[in-house]
């Protein structure tokens, strides 16, 4: 899933969150609550602190979001192939240097790391006068270390965002469990219409405490998702061009 369509999920559920939450009655007399819609500001208000708790557990998850897409979106955009088949040419005319100089520009990104690493030593262990499978092991060896030391990288933290769904999820539970207990404990000592409107108050908390959980933890879900798909689509990449590289450079060497 593409930024812009999470995005697009993200608003559009906000949307129709607003939209069902609109005061239908606006212009209805205040004696007739029955007509009267109810807003998304309102829950959050009636919510009291638990909301608050339930927003920053949001922000948090949206701070992350942003450091995660930055790390997958930005510092590992490279073009897979075409990085593969520019370097595939220069190895196969026996140009270490420039396949070299190459892979270390995209040094940045876990594949360029991979990628420079194994030239280097490529390039090195020629230097140095081996060959045959001496030779390949080292590169192969390079590679399995390069992967194991960069790519876990690339997914992990990822389940930060079910956890702190979660707990946006819990937090709602909590807070609409502590509102009935309110409504219930402020009925004693009241009659008639005061004891009705304390009930009603204590509900309207209730039930909008799981309310924001949920709006909270549906958008952390799916961020998570759109990022999981991200890093193992880099991965994916990672696995396959990397057994390409090896076996362009085996090909390469002479016995």
């Amino acid at each position: 899933m593409k930024a812009k369509h999470i995005v697009l999920v993200i608003i559009s559920l906000f949307i129709c969150v607003g939209l069902f939450g609109q005061n239908a009655g606006e212009a209805a007399a205040p004696a007739a609550p029955a007509s009267q819609g109810y807003s998304i500001v309102q829950v959050f208000v009636d919510s009291g602190n638990w909301a608050y708790a339930i927003l920053l557990v949001f922000i948090i998850g949206l701070v992350y979001a942003i450091v995660r897409w930055n790390q997958l979106y930005r510092k590992e955009k490279i073009d897979a192939g075409g990085f593969y088949l520019k370097l595939r040419n220069y190895i196969r005319n026996d140009q270490l240097e420039e396949a070299a100089k190459i892979a270390e520009s995209y040094k940045g990104t876990t594949m360029g790391f991979i990628f420079w690493s194994a030239l280097m030593i490529f390039k090195d262990a020629k230097k140095s006068g081996q060959s045959g499978n001496d030779l390949r092991m080292a590169v192969q060896n390079s590679v399995e270390e390069s992967v194991l030391q960069t790519v876990h990288k690339l997914d992990s933290g990822l389940f930060w965002f079910d956890t702190l769904a979660q707990v946006a999820t819990y937090l709602g539970l909590l807070g609409t469990i502590w509102g009935l207990l309110e409504a219930f404990a402020s009925l004693s000592g009241l009659t008639g219409a005061a004891q009705q409107t304390a009930l009603t108050d204590g509900i309207k908390k209730a039930i909008g405490t799981t309310a924001l959980g949920l709006l909270a933890a549906i958008p952390l879900t799916l961020i998570k998702g759109w990022l999981l798909t991200r890093a193992n689509n880099v991965i994916s990449d990672i696995d396959e061009y990397s057994v390409k590289l090896i076996n362009t450079i085996n090909n390469a060497i002479k016995d």
